[in-house]
């Protein structure tokens, strides 16, 4: 995955606007407001933080040398995912995909 596949993976989903809220090298995504992705533009290789439950959080990095705790996030919750081919594109897109469900708003129950 590069940066135009992980951009347009991330825009395909509901609601989400992508914005540099963070100085010209980092990228966001977030769905209604809410921050799910970020990502800097300089990291070789390619890196992206996302949300994630706090126990699949721990399994991860157990995992998988390349997801580490979150980068100037909240560790319990946030991994950083660095893009060095050991995580196919379908398990990348699993964490994206998590990371927005736990993100976007529940809606209201009328």
């Amino acid at each position: 995955m590069n940066i135009e596949d992980l951009r347009e993976y991330c825009l395909s989903k509901q609601d989400v606007e992508e914005g540099f809220p963070f100085g010209e090298d980092t990228l966001v995504f977030k769905v209604r407001g809410k921050l799910f992705l970020l990502t800097n533009l300089s990291a070789i290789p390619l890196q992206f933080n996302v949300k994630c439950d706090p126990s699949r959080a721990i399994e991860l990095r157990d995992e998988y040398e390349c997801v580490l705790p979150g980068y100037h996030m909240n560790k319990k919750h946030w991994n950083t995912v660095v893009i060095d081919g050991k995580l196919n594109n379908k398990q990348l897109r699993e964490m994206i995909d998590d990371s927005y469900r736990l993100v976007a708003p529940k809606a209201k129950k009328k």
